[in-house]
């Protein structure tokens, strides 16, 4: 595919739809390459590669949780914050029912079900950042008021 033209996903679709700008940027997917490779194939800070990741809560509940791509998340932190008892990730199947991406090209936008977002909020201290664009091999561009614009997202501090 020519780096000129990308996937129309719903992710594109979403952003679309809410007259949010952003650049699409396409690179070669490696198998567990994961944010490190993404960030090297763009020549970017991985800091600035958000992670999409599918977690639920002990009572089922899936959600989103936005993270840096040099960071992981705290579930034990997340759990306090959102008041539960315990945040695990899902199984990849389940990921992709819940968002309708397969794992690796999992973005928060567009996704199957509505899924509460969570934010770590050092991320929307960046100038831009690069969030998957619903595809392996597709990171979108955008400002994190571009982000915020496209959906509703409770920022939290729950990095390690």
């Amino acid at each position: 595919m020519p780096k000129d033209q990308y996937p129309v996903t719903p992710a594109i679709r979403a952003l679309r739809a809410k007259q949010v700008s952003f650049v699409p940027h396409l690179y070669d997917y490696e198998e567990h390459g994961g944010t490190h490779h993404a960030a090297t194939e763009l020549q970017i800070p991985e800091h600035a590669v958000i992670k999409t990741l599918i977690m639920q809560t002990d009572e089922r509940k899936p959600l989103v949780i936005l993270m840096h791509g040099d960071r992981e998340v705290s579930t034990k932190q997340l759990a306090r914050v959102i008041n539960v008892k315990q945040v695990t990730p899902v199984d990849p199947a389940l990921a992709n029912k819940l968002t309708g991406y397969q794992v690796g090209g999992i973005s928060p936008l567009g996704t199957r079900s509505t899924l509460a977002v969570y934010a770590e909020a050092t991320i929307m201290q960046l100038e831009r950042l690069y969030i998957n664009g619903g595809k392996r091999g597709f990171l979108i561009e955008i400002t994190p008021d571009g982000l915020k614009a496209a959906l509703e997202i409770q920022e939290v501090s729950v990095a390690l």
